[in-house]
């Protein structure tokens, strides 16, 4: 779908989290992370979404989860599987969408996109309990940006568009 991605930040095993939270908080990959998703919807699991330290202003939210504890209110959309929420991008064609995470959304909503935003982070976590699902890089075109790097950690941001059958 052309106007649904996925963004995260990964480390060589394709780490995501521990405990419920973010491995590496890297400011400026942070404020990459608002920079894109700022305007748009954010698509996310529960424990992803009882994670987050605070409401991300300028983003419409859409969960999905089987808990039937959280229902939709004025910020909140919630969805209760993959077809109704790949339903409603197909016909908000005019919006964009960030996956955003935990580790089994970006893999119920991998088939799907055209896009990632993925951080490289050239740095592994052991303890890690959460991770990006596995992708074969020939199927997609790298964009790179320049090595970076921010208190010894060094990342790369890299867009990866789908490559067409």
């Amino acid at each position: 779908m052309k106007n649904l991605s996925l963004i995260a930040a990964i480390g060589r095993n394709l780490e995501l989290g521990y405990q419920n939270d973010l491995i590496w908080k890297i400011k400026e990959d942070l404020h990459f992370f608002k920079e894109k998703t700022m305007g748009s919807y954010i698509i996310m699991g529960r424990k992803t979404y009882e994670s987050l330290p605070q409401k991300l202003q300028g983003r419409k939210y859409i969960v999905l989860t089987n808990d039937v504890n959280i229902i939709s209110n004025d910020s909140l959309t919630v969805f209760r599987n993959v077809k109704d929420v790949l339903e409603f991008v197909k016909n908000n064609p005019d919006s964009y969408f960030y996956v955003i995470g935990g580790g089994q959304i970006y893999k119920a909503f991998s088939p799907y996109v055209d896009s990632m935003y993925l951080t490289e982070i050239n740095a592994s976590f052991e303890q890690a309990d959460t991770f990006f699902p596995a992708f074969d890089k020939n199927d997609w075109i790298e964009n790179a940006d320049q090595l970076l790097e921010e208190n010894g950690i060094k990342y790369r941001h890299i867009l990866y568009l789908r490559k067409k059958n």
